[in-house]
């Protein structure tokens, strides 16, 4: 007697293929759409008087404060104490390098494209190498530094030999480049920090990832707000999305698939591992600067070509030539880090 459609749909679901295409498709698709609405947000120009969008402080405190708000959902909803394991301030350091982060990467897309920036981003493996043997005093094996080179070389070919027409709208000629390679740079470092203490909270302490998330958001909420009413860009950056109601909307998206995306990650390291969370992103990556070429009309000159086949073909081979996958709490690979974070 055949099975009833109801139960077939149910075996299904608990299939491996089931549960991998659930993964790869939530992951894809939110930093897809953050990725996209990040460059829109930053580098096109709003309304008839063509008003770009200056204040990354506030998409900063807007991600950060979604973002606690459901961690602090999923702790109240698990049952779990709100109480902060660690002590404040380390959560607070945290935040601190994770904001400078995320705000070096929204100013970069200023100066430069978005492919730029995200292939750049691939070169996280040396910052966090360099924070690893500093902070958590790991040692890495000749190989590892083989493939950081390489995406290090990809990642300069990829941004000395820019294509002809691809110019920011806040391009000041070689000055933008080399301010918004510097930013990148920021980005990296702060970034490498970041993850590396994170991985270092999560061993010192017995701790619920929602945990670390809410407080650290939390704390970002916090310094992000005061760093806007210092600035005096609070009430800028809402009398501007008041004048652009499709400004409005881009950023309560961004914020919301930025949030959602924790979710698939989280899933996805605890069903498949860090190995595998590795090479969706380094899929997602090679996709999104794809998408944005095709998007914003970026053209790619031959030099990007051959940069982009040196990053990403050293990034697949060093997930194919692992020996074993990382810890559940962070992979080096291509400088992603398993501990669910905002930044995307």
């Amino acid at each position: 007697m055949a099975e009833p459609s109801s139960q077939l749909i149910q075996k299904w679901k608990e299939t491996k293929l089931f549960r991998m295409s659930f993964a790869v498709t939530g992951i894809m698709s939110t930093l897809l759409i953050y990725g996209v609405l990040q460059e829109k947000i930053m580098r096109v120009p709003y309304g008839p008087q063509k008003e770009y969008f200056k204040y990354s402080l506030f998409l900063v405190f807007c991600n950060r404060i979604t973002t606690s708000a459901v961690s602090a959902g999923a702790l109240l909803a698990s049952k779990k104490a709100l109480d902060p394991v660690a002590p404040i301030y380390k959560y607070a350091a945290v935040s601190v390098s994770n904001i400078l982060t995320t705000t070096c990467q929204y100013e970069a897309l200023k100066y430069v494209s978005f492919p730029v920036q995200t292939l750049a981003k691939c070169a996280k493996m040396i910052p966090v190498m360099i924070w690893g043997t500093c902070i958590m005093q790991k040692k890495y094996i000749g190989r590892d530094y083989l493939f950081a080179f390489l995406v290090m070389l990809g990642c300069s070919i990829f941004i000395l030999f820019p294509a002809d027409g691809d110019i920011s709208p806040y391009s000041r000629g070689r000055e933008s480049t080399v301010w918004g390679v510097s930013l990148m740079t920021g980005y990296l470092g702060f970034d490498g920090f970041t993850s590396t203490f994170q991985d270092k909270l999560f061993k010192g302490y017995d701790m619920e990832i929602h945990n670390q998330i809410f407080y650290t958001t939390l704390c970002s909420c916090m310094i992000s707000f005061t760093g806007l009413l210092l600035q005096g860009n609070l009430q800028m950056a809402i009398d501007f999305i008041i004048r652009h109601n499709d400004c409005f909307i881009d950023i309560a998206i961004l914020s919301t698939v930025a949030t959602i995306s924790q979710f698939f990650i989280s899933y996805t390291i605890r069903n498949f591992g860090a190995l595998a969370f590795a090479t969706i992103m380094t899929t997602r990556q090679l996709v999104s600067i794809l998408l944005s070429c095709l998007w914003f009309s970026h053209p790619l000159s031959f030099e990007q070509l051959i940069g982009s086949v040196i990053v990403f073909g050293s990034l697949y081979s060093k997930t194919l030539f692992k020996p074993k996958p990382l810890s559940s709490q962070q992979t080096v690979n291509g400088g992603v880090s398993s501990s669910p974070r905002a930044n995307a």
